[in-house]
């Protein structure tokens, strides 16, 4: 991908208030009292966070954090409502107390929030708004008879994860509690009508959960009646329009905190309500402003326990492809997403095991010291990995052809085994079939002015970074931030509302990040390399080829409590 690379970007996630200049400190600590700040919630993955902007956008006044994990439960990964809310809370109170710690005072009130979680899954509810079965979340890939014929259907890619895709599964299955389905939604669009009472989605989200008419900025109606005269036969449901959330652009109002949304977010009573929402929307949606990147032209990849990449396109794709989701920006506009569902959680399985020795070998360190050891170590290791090849596919990965999957580390006997060849051929394994995405946007001719990343992985300098610039083959921009985008942009987005509705004569949301929140900060650019470029090709080949392997291994190796 051909990219030419000037990007906005800002500084820093949270300012030192502690050692801030009197004037700084005063002017967080007014917009904390006065309600004139801007609460982002996004619960992750791995994690919850919290994060808490004022009057300038651009950098957090505190943070806040709480760690969960999915669960394996009868062969689906889910999370329960229960563990959602203790979280949220944990989260909150985390924030809340950082404040406290920096400022002397607890807040009460704001002036925005908003609220935004892992996209697409499924959560049914009945007419008493009870959830019928337990949350599919993004990670389940048993939806592909329902992916298959919906994409026939629609003339569009609808991937596995898709809520329609596990709507139309449970009906192809004849599962019992599509009858009584009065709705669906996603994680975000659940926690923000219990707050906020309103059944709405941004329409970034919702275009997870069906296919958007890029004209209206909400479903697609023609679709819509496919589908219904699909299904009109096999379910006495109502009209999928009636099951699905009314959709939202970014700078709308949302509703408000209710009193009882307070006392679920805050059941210690200091929080009051009233304060106003910004619509729901999913973390494809907050990675992309958190990286200023919601214009044609512009990409981000994000990387966590799922790794995807998100490219604004300015014209309609050819053809249909598998490996392309069609959403949008929190604006509406088309983008293309290549979605992975594995991630850096082997990475990050492999840390702890050098962790580990390293404890019991009397020399402990920490979890972040580890992976920084690690990954400056395969900055040693030969452009290809020495012919080491690591498949990171905990579950199942549909542009990979996989329904399951098996963490693979193989090698050959002329392979070069060494630690820096192993770590690099590991992350070069978060980025693989990341990769074979982005080609088929290659194949199209899609060009990129800026491309920039953003997560965890991105915390140590100069290594992660520049080892996807090679397989991309483009600049990669990464922001001191990295780590932290997600809970900030939400908060941004919040903030956004306030901002759109003091401007009579409109506020673009690209405007709005690049004067007022990326205006003076700066990006670490990294340009591709040409042997990590050629480097990455050789082991993309090689791993491509040895996806064979990958299968043999979900064939042959069943999971714990299953028979073939």
């Amino acid at each position: 991908m051909n990219s030419a690379v000037n990007p906005p970007s800002r500084e820093t996630d949270e300012v030192d208030y502690d050692h801030a200049s009197d004037s700084a400190r005063a002017a967080a600590l007014e917009a904390i009292l006065t309600g004139r700040t801007s609460l982002g919630i996004e619960l992750g993955s791995t994690r919850i966070k919290a994060c808490l902007i004022g009057d300038d956008p651009s950098v957090a006044l505190a943070v806040g954090s709480h760690a969960w994990e999915n669960e394996f439960v009868d062969r689906t990964w889910t999370y329960s409502l229960e563990n959602v809310w203790s979280g949220l809370q944990a989260a909150y109170a985390d924030l809340v107390a950082g404040v406290e710690q920096s400022f002397g005072v607890r807040p009460t009130t704001f002036g925005a929030i908003g609220v935004s979680a892992m996209m697409h899954g499924y959560l049914p509810f009945d007419d008493a708004g009870e959830l019928l079965v337990p949350f599919r979340t993004w990670r389940n890939t048993t939806t592909g008879p329902a992916s298959a014929e919906l994409s026939e259907l629609f003339g569009t890619n609808i991937p596995l994860r898709w809520s329609i895709a596990h709507l139309h599964q449970a009906v192809l299955d004849n599962e019992p509690h599509v009858a009584q389905i009065d709705g669906i939604t996603t994680l975000a669009g659940y926690v923000h009508r219990r707050l906020t009472g309103r059944n709405v989605l941004g329409v970034g989200d919702a275009s997870g959960v069906f296919p958007i008419d890029a004209g209206t900025k909400t479903y697609d109606a023609e679709l819509l009646a496919r589908y219904d005269d699909l299904v009109a036969e096999k379910t006495p449901a109502p009209s999928l329009a009636g099951l699905l959330p009314e959709v939202l652009v970014a700078g709308q109002a949302a509703g408000h905190l209710t009193a009882v949304g307070a006392a679920l977010l805050d059941p210690s009573g200091e929080l009051q309500p009233g304060a106003v929402f910004c619509p729901p929307e999913g973390d494809a949606g907050t990675g992309m402003v958190a990286t200023c990147s919601v214009a044609p032209r512009t990409g981000n990849v994000s990387a966590g326990t799922s790794i995807f990449a998100m490219v604004v396109l300015e014209r309609p794709l050819t053809r249909v492809h598998h490996e392309l989701d069609l959403v949008t920006t929190p604006a509406g506009d088309p983008v293309a997403m290549v979605h992975c569902n594995n991630g850096a959680s082997e990475l990050a399985a492999w840390a702890a095991l050098f962790g580990r020795f390293a404890a019991v070998s009397g020399s402990p360190i920490d979890s972040d010291a580890v992976f920084d050891v690690l990954l400056r170590e395969a900055l040693d290791g030969e452009p290809d990995a020495g012919g080491l090849l690591a498949y990171n596919h905990l579950a199942g990965e549909p542009i990979a052809g996989l329904e399951e999957g098996r963490p693979l580390f193989v090698r050959t006997p002329d392979s070069t085994f060494s630690l820096a060849n192993f770590m690099r051929a590991q992350l070069y394994g978060v980025f693989g079939t990341l990769s074979l995405g982005m080609r088929v946007l290659d194949s199209e001719g899609v060009e990129l002015d800026q491309m920039f990343a953003h997560g965890g992985m991105f915390r140590t300098a100069g290594v992660t970074q520049r080892f996807l610039a090679g397989a991309l083959n483009a600049p990669v921009s990464v922001a001191a931030s990295a780590s932290e985008g997600g809970a900030w942009g939400i908060a941004v987005l919040a903030s956004y509302v306030t901002a759109a509705s003091a401007v009579p004569a409109g506020l673009t949301l690209d405007d709005y990040l690049r004067d007022r929140v990326f205006g003076g900060a700066t990006f670490e650019t990294a340009a591709p390399e040409p042997a990590d470029v050629a480097g990455f090709s050789t082991y993309l080949d090689r791993y491509r080829d040895g996806l064979a392997v990958e299968r043999t291994a979900v064939d042959a190796l069943p999971l714990k409590g299953t028979t073939r």
